[in-house]
C-alpha cells in the first residue's frame, strides 16, 4: 500500500475516533478542531517525536502568550481609556512580537505551531465570550482547553503517522 493511502486510511480512522471522543465521552469539554489544528501541525513541524515535541511546546507557548495578551487587553482596564481595538492591537503586537522572539530558543523555534496555539486561544475567547475566565484554573478558561485540545491532537498525529508506517509496510 502506498503511504499516501496508508496515511488517508489511518487519518480517517482516527479523526472519526477522535470527533466521536471530543464530542462524545469527553461530552464537548474540549475543542475538537483546535485538535486538528495541532494533528496538521504535528505534521508540519516534520512528524516523528522531534515533530510532536515541536507541535506541543509551539501551540502551548503561543496559547498561554494569547491568554496574557487577552487577559492584559481585557481586564486591565486601559482598553476604556484609549478604545478597546488600539489597545488591543498593541497588546497583540506585543504578543506576537514575543512568540517571533522566544522562537530564538531552540525547543520553541517552530514559529507556525506558536501562531496556531495563539490563534485558537483567540478564536475560543472571542467565540464563547469567554475572556473573563482567562486566569480561572478550570475547564472554563480557554488557555486550558485549547492547550489540552492541542496536546491530544498531536498526540493523535504522532498515532496516526505509526499507524500509517505500519500499514504502508504491509
Amino acid at each position: 500500500m502506498s503511504a499516501n493511502s496508508a496515511l488517508a486510511i489511518s487519518v480517517g480512522v482516527l479523526g472519526g475516533i477522535a470527533t466521536w471522543l471530543f464530542l462524545g465521552p469527553l461530552g464537548g469539554m474540549l475543542a475538537i478542531w483546535a485538535a486538528f489544528i495541532a494533528w496538521g501541525c504535528f505534521f508540519h513541524c516534520g512528524g516523528s517525536e522531534s515533530g510532536l515535541q515541536s507541535a506541543i511546546l509551539g501551540n502551548i507557548a503561543g496559547a498561554i502568550i494569547a491568554g496574557i495578551t487577552l487577559w492584559v487587553a481585557t481586564q486591565t482596564g486601559l482598553g476604556d481609556k484609549i478604545g478597546l481595538p488600539l489597545w488591543a492591537g498593541i497588546c497583540v503586537g506585543v504578543g506576537v512580537a514575543a512568540m517571533v522572539l522566544l522562537a530564538n530558543v531552540e525547543i520553541f523555534a517552530a514559529i507556525p505551531a506558536q501562531v496556531y496555539g495563539f490563534a485558537s486561544v483567540v478564536a475560543l475567547t472571542l467565540l464563547g465570550n469567554g475572556a473573563g475566565n482567562l486566569s480561572a484554573p478550570a475547564m472554563a478558561n480557554p488557555v486550558v482547553v485549547i492547550i489540552l485540545s492541542m496536546i491530544v491532537g498531536a498526540i493523535f498525529g504522532w498515532v496516526s503517522e505509526k499507524v500509517a508506517g505500519m500499514l504502508a509496510k504491509s
